[in-house]
């Protein structure tokens, strides 16, 4: 336990043992991913993906350490009893911070298949980063304005497609699915902005949800309903980084996915209103346990 150095040292410290942690894994990860795009077989190259995954486990694994050896975070984590490493998710979960994502990573690591998050296209161009996710197969996603699309029309339904194409490839490989249903991190400003009706929640994203419960068919197997909270407020990586974060709160709870769920989101116009129903009761559910988690 490292918490109790002086903070000027500690901090520093743990800056430069993450960086040498992402060197360690990124630069094998790199060198396979050069090796998966030469090889001509494809089980050769289903070889490779299945190696590109666990250097990612054993990298978030290793995070996980550092984290325990540099802050005295109060884990209370319910749920995760009987999932399954051969299962196949999608995991919905709220939003508030940055942290969001290694918290999911250190719960999930290795209990489930590894998650995989639809990225904004921007993000492919952060340093060693970015290139790491787009070898692991993380979908990048380019979000379009509703000014950008009046004036281009051409672009509308660009983002869908790409959707299709990663479930398509998730289809032939275990994997769980990670979606934020509100699109964004919550914020007062975003939830005074769009008067949403939840205490704790922006409004959730149905369509994005719908397309990949039919896009991926019956290759998923069961939905993730995570609630993720932190009493003392949402945190910033730094203050992860900095040993700020002392209570972290996961809650877990496996839906089934019923022939319900599964329809034409967009042309279906009874199918929408029934799947936009089932999202809004899911996001009542989990307000209701947000208030009950940060008490």
């Amino acid at each position: 336990m490292l918490f109790p150095l002086p903070g000027l040292i500690r901090l520093p410290l743990a800056m430069v043992l993450l960086v040498l942690n992402v060197l360690l894994h990124v630069l094998p990860l790199f060198a396979l991913t050069l090796l998966k795009l030469l090889l001509p077989v494809r089980p050769m190259r289903r070889a490779c993906s299945r190696a590109l995954v666990a250097i990612a486990e054993s990298w978030i694994a290793a995070n996980g350490v550092l984290f325990g050896l540099f802050t005295r975070i109060r884990w209370r984590v319910e749920g995760i009893e009987g999932l399954r490493r051969d299962g196949n998710y999608l995991v919905l979960c709220n939003h508030q911070s940055w942290v969001d994502i290694p918290v999911l990573q250190k719960v999930f690591n290795r209990r489930i298949p590894f998650l995989r998050f639809f990225l904004k296209q921007q993000l492919i161009w952060v340093p060693l980063l970015g290139p790491a996710w787009w070898a692991l197969d993380f979908p990048f996603m380019k979000r379009y304005s509703r000014e950008t699309l009046a004036k281009h029309p051409e672009l509308q339904g660009r983002d869908m497609e790409a959707t299709r194409r990663a479930c398509e490839k998730f289809r032939h490989m275990p994997v769980s699915v990670m979606n934020f249903v509100e699109g964004t991190r919550f914020t007062r400003a975003k939830h005074e902005a769009q008067a949403s009706p939840y205490r704790f929640l922006l409004r959730p994203k149905a369509g994005g949800v719908a397309f990949v419960l039919d896009a991926m068919g019956d290759a998923l197997h069961a939905i993730l309903d995570v609630t993720v909270v932190y009493p003392g407020g949402a945190p910033s990586m730094m203050d992860l980084i900095a040993g700020r974060v002392r209570d972290i709160r996961v809650h877990v709870r496996e839906l089934p996915i019923d022939a319900g769920l599964r329809g034409d989101y967009e042309k279906d116009a009874a199918f929408r209103g029934h799947f936009q129903a089932w999202m809004n009761a899911l996001w009542l559910d989990k307000d209701a346990r947000i208030a009950a988690l940060r008490g």
